[in-house]
């Protein structure tokens, strides 16, 4: 297998998926804009980068058979930070995806769909409502994709990461957790599936309760493993007194600076 590039290797799920695909006798090349803080693993190799760096970005991406993309501001923060990182930084991953002839792997987000209510199941073709500049900005890329594929042919595999955590912390977990082991044979088949074309998945464990439906999983031959429901007795009592929060999938994405005055029409078309 050619090598694969991993951006975002710093980060929380950088740092879980480098070690586990090099176990897998994976040749992966690391980067971050953030020195890498764990021992690197065999047949890795860290570059430190930025992915504002066009240049950059294209030379570390030479030669490899996939681009898993998790770098990016990973968490809600206002526009002017999330832009550059997650708009500009996404074009380079494609322009250098295209120049290589590579797959994209894209850490997508739940949060480019987190103003739709929990009462809601989603299949991936839902419409994109996003609770923040963040999950904006993950709805942008699952976009980026779709032109990549219908214009360059770029094949690209969209993520649409729940709560990817070592175990769920309260009850909206029980709809959305996505365990380590199950994210890592995710992207996994990901890599490996022999075509894809543009496809979304709803990256989340084999919970009952999940807000989500039907995916393109069949194109990857992937499924869940673990469960969140075995943690139901221990976080199925913790919400919280927001109710903004526990209406909506996004959760504390989705109550974050809301202001409107009253609750928005439970149709999304609706006038107020």
């Amino acid at each position: 297998m050619k090598p694969v590039l991993l951006t975002g290797a710093s980060g929380n799920l950088g740092r879980v998926l480098a070690p586990a695909l090099a176990a897998q006798g994976w040749a992966l090349r690391l980067t971050d804009i953030a020195a890498f803080p764990d021992p690197l693993p065999p047949a890795a190799s860290f570059i430190r980068a930025d992915l504002a760096d066009g240049g950059a970005i294209a030379q570390l991406a030479e030669g490899c058979g996939a681009i898993l993309h998790f770098g990016g501001v990973s968490v809600d923060r206002p526009y002017a930070e999330v832009a550059s990182p997650n708009l500009d930084g996404l074009h380079h991953i494609y322009e250098a995806a295209r120049r290589a002839g590579a797959r994209v792997v894209f850490a997508s987000s739940n949060h480019g769909i987190g103003f739709h209510e929990r009462t809601e199941t989603l299949d991936a073709d839902c419409a994109f409502r996003p609770d923040s500049y963040y999950g904006l900005s993950k709805a942008f890329g699952e976009l980026m994709g779709r032109l990549y594929w219908d214009k360059h042919g770029v094949e690209n595999v969209n993520l649409r990461i729940g709560s990817c955590l070592p175990r769920p912390v309260n009850a909206r977990m029980l709809s959305t957790w996505l365990s380590h082991g199950d994210l890592t044979r995710l992207v996994a088949a990901a890599v490996t599936a022999p075509r894809t074309g543009h496809c979304v998945i709803w990256a989340c464990s084999a919970n009952p309760a999940s807000f989500w439906g039907r995916d393109h999983r069949d194109r990857l031959g992937w499924a869940p493993l673990d469960t969140a429901e075995s943690f139901r007795a221990e976080v199925g009592p913790v919400v919280c007194a927001d109710p903004v929060e526990e209406r909506y999938q996004g959760g504390g994405y989705a109550s974050a600076d809301y202001s409107r005055t009253r609750p928005a029409p439970r149709d999304a078309f609706s006038l107020d």
